[in-house]
């Protein structure tokens, strides 16, 4: 157990910071699930004032699989956006929101505690930021929490809709018109990985808009809102269309076409109300390289540039919906 004395007042947090020359969020779990004795007294209070002249002891932990998965932590993920709030990222396909007994690798949790960004405590342990999640295939623009105020203002907005998404994805087939659909969504009793339309499931409603037929006429763009955020839903209520999303083996078919390492749905604009400003906020996220390839193999130019703009696909959904 190693001891050292404080020189001078400061916080136990900032003054154990600069002792373990740690992230400050990191630091902050160490004293709440581990401690340190103060002049011989447990403390896991990390906004504890020193005076000066206290004996801090503390035991570092032992290396377990935590800092194993922190030191395969080699990749990077595009912040969009950020303030002492909130940060917006633009989540990369294949990658977990957050850990669990299942999941081995490295997760979005994992990659925040990395970098040292302070994160609400809202949601538990293990999902700390996290307001809402996308599929580990899905890709696109997500909302991170940085503090419980901030946290619970979020999840207000996601309840009453005035925070929300709007999606792009790649269909196998031309929808009819543009569409809503308002069906029920309950797991599915032959096959509990998936969802399926159930009348005694709980409501779901999404609005599709076609964008774009690619050259050969089979495939489509379409962008889809939600009007809830239930598990799988646009991929559900696509299969209730006998429409399925690109890449999307579960509800689809596993065709050559089909065989893509993940399902071609991004989340392409982000709206909400800033938790402290009041202002409303609209951010848009990139698509990813291996979308992009497929637009510029199966499209035209032309048709993708224009109905690929943000702000043109929410007034036709205004004018839709």
């Amino acid at each position: 157990m190693r001891e050292i004395i404080a020189q001078k007042p400061d916080r136990l947090d900032k003054f154990m910071q600069s002792v373990l020359n740690q992230p400050r969020n990191q630091v902050e779990h160490f004293i709440k699930d581990i401690g340190v004795l103060v002049d011989g007294k447990e403390i896991k209070k990390c906004g504890l004032k020193l005076k000066g002249g206290e004996s801090i002891k503390f035991e570092l932990p032992k290396p377990n699989l935590t800092q194993d998965i922190e030191k395969s932590i080699d990749f990077e993920i595009d912040i969009i956006y950020e303030d002492d709030d909130l940060l917006i990222i633009n989540k990369p396909p294949h990658l977990v929101i957050h850990p669990a007994p299942s999941v081995k690798e490295p997760t979005l949790v994992d990659w925040l505690k990395h970098k040292g960004i302070s994160l609400s405590t809202l949601s538990g342990e293990e999902r700390h930021g996290i307001v809402h999640r996308i599929d580990k295939e899905t890709s696109g623009a997500l909302i991170v929490a940085k503090n419980n105020e901030s946290h619970t203002s979020l999840s207000k907005q996601l309840e009453d809709r005035t925070m929300g998404r709007y999606y792009i994805a790649l269909i196998d087939l031309p929808l009819k018109d543009n569409i809503i659909v308002n069906k029920p969504i309950f797991r599915d009793r032959k096959n509990r990985i998936k969802m399926a339309i159930d009348p005694n499931g709980r409501d779901a409603k999404s609005a599709f808009l076609k964008l774009a037929t690619a050259n050969d006429k089979k495939m489509e763009l379409i962008a889809c809102k939600l009007f809830s955020g239930r598990t799988h839903q646009i991929r559900v209520h696509l299969s209730s269309l006998s429409r399925h999303i690109i890449g999307d083996t579960l509800y689809g078919f596993k065709s050559k076409k089909d065989r893509l390492p993940r399902v071609m749905l991004h989340a392409k604009v982000i709206y909400f109300v800033h938790p402290k400003t009041g202002q409303k906020m609209f951010f848009e996220a990139p698509i990813f390289d291996d979308f992009q390839d497929i637009l510029e193999k199966e499209f035209s130019k032309e048709q993708l540039n224009e109905t690929l703009d943000s702000n043109a696909i929410v007034k036709r959904f205004d004018t839709f919906i």
